[in-house]
């Protein structure tokens, strides 16, 4: 039964799915002090959380390339959302239960990252897959809502814990989990197409072997680095710069580069219809590299967090305009493609940081330094973009 008949919820329900991914991927993080403290589980353990939910989403990328098409939009975008909903419910209560809090950390981890990478892969090609023209420019605005949901856990977060006190963060826990199961139903409800007829999609091998895809996977790689490998390290940079507590850092580092980075996408969906998107792309990734530089080499600390807020804003584009630039250049792609692009873009998330990090340690942990190493990546996606527009003029000719 389709209650709502309009393409219209259908990308709402996307829109609310970007959602739900930004509170998979953001909202535990806001108390691993909090599981150090109560649990007293070693920081070292903490961070293995990260990679447990990123490597949850890298394998679900992977495996999801083969089945989805075979089992449905419908029922795995219902499917995914209602594993999000489960492992956060399951962070709230499993540490409680039991014996040991950092195994049932990690089982909850593993839960919510399988909906958040089922998400991840899902929710572009559905919107990709709405009847319309303006493709570019609705895979902006749905992208936009992963920094406005980004935001939204922040802040609200850091307001409920503030109101609350940080020993009821199970209660909003649970209470985030409602968006997910809410959008389960959501989706059960509104019409899905799909990207191309069942057995007109480009299989794995096939995809392997069209050298473009490998020019677009280059790109997702550097788009997924050049993005988290300024945001995850945005609080330190605030903190260390600014001399400010943490809860004023999260604000003045993450949610300012989130901001800016949903506001880009916004930005671009409605100016897409007039300007070369690969140009654009180019422009930002050329911008995205002097906001690294700049971040690292200038002496004042504010000017080193607007170049960070800059960066936000430059990289809007690039994750959602790489989907836009291979549907177009690579029609009969399909889910595979989609799947593959967003294991690309995992593991430039995977990629970026830890260069950083490994910079910034060679450098004796000194990160404002180690930092300027991440102007790699976008100098890289420039490349990506040089290659691709040569791919595409020699398939003309």
């Amino acid at each position: 039964m389709r209650i709502f008949k309009s393409y219209k919820h259908t990308i709402a329900a996307c829109y609310i799915g970007y959602i739900t991914q930004a509170i998979v991927n953001n909202f535990a993080p806001m108390l691993f002090v909090m599981f150090h403290n109560a649990y007293g589980i070693s920081l070292e353990k903490i961070g293995l959380l990260i990679t447990v939910n990123f490597g949850t989403q890298l394998l679900v990328d992977l495996i999801s390339a083969r089945y989805i098409d075979k089992i449905g939009y419908r029922k795995c975008i219902v499917t995914a959302h209602f594993f999000s909903a489960s492992g956060l419910v399951m962070l709230a209560l499993l540490p409680s239960v039991l014996p040991d809090p950092f195994t049932a950390l990690c089982i909850a981890s593993v839960v919510y990252a399988i909906g958040g990478g089922l998400i991840e892969v899902l929710i572009s090609p559905i919107v990709e897959a709405v009847p319309g023209d303006e493709k570019t420019a609705a895979m902006s605005m749905l992208h936009s809502f992963y920094c406005w949901g980004s935001v939204a856990v922040i802040l609200l977060s850091t307001v409920f814990f503030a109101s609350f006190g940080i020993g009821a963060w199970r209660v909003i826990a649970c209470l985030w989990a409602a968006v997910p199961l809410f959008n389960a139903a959501y989706f059960s409800h509104v019409p899905i197409a799909h990207l191309t007829e069942k057995g007109e999609g480009m299989t794995v091998a096939e995809l392997l072997k069209t050298k473009i895809f490998w020019v677009f996977a280059l790109i997702m790689v550097c788009a997924g680095a050049s993005e988290l490998a300024m945001s995850q390290w945005a609080s330190a940079f605030a903190e260390q710069g600014l001399g400010v507590s943490k809860t004023v850092g999260d604000i003045a580092g993450p949610c300012f580069f989130a901001v800016l980075m949903g506001s880009a996408r916004v930005l671009h969906a409605k100016i897409a219809d007039r300007v070369s998107l690969t140009k654009y792309m180019g422009l930002c990734a050329a911008l995205c590299a002097a906001a690294y530089l700049a971040a690292s080499l200038l002496p004042y600390p504010a000017l080193s967090l607007i170049a960070c807020g800059l960066c936000g804003f430059s990289v809007g584009v690039m994750w959602p305009g790489t989907f836009s630039m291979a549907s177009e250049k690579c029609p009969t792609g399909g889910t595979a493609m989609f799947a593959l692009l967003a294991l690309g873009g995992d593991i430039g998330c995977s990629l970026g940081p830890s260069l950083v990090a490994a910079a910034s340690g060679a450098l004796s942990d000194n990160l404002k330094s180690g930092i300027i190493f991440a102007a790699l990546f976008p100098t890289l996606l420039l490349a990506g973009l040089v290659l691709c527009r040569r791919a595409v003029n020699t398939t003309k000719k």
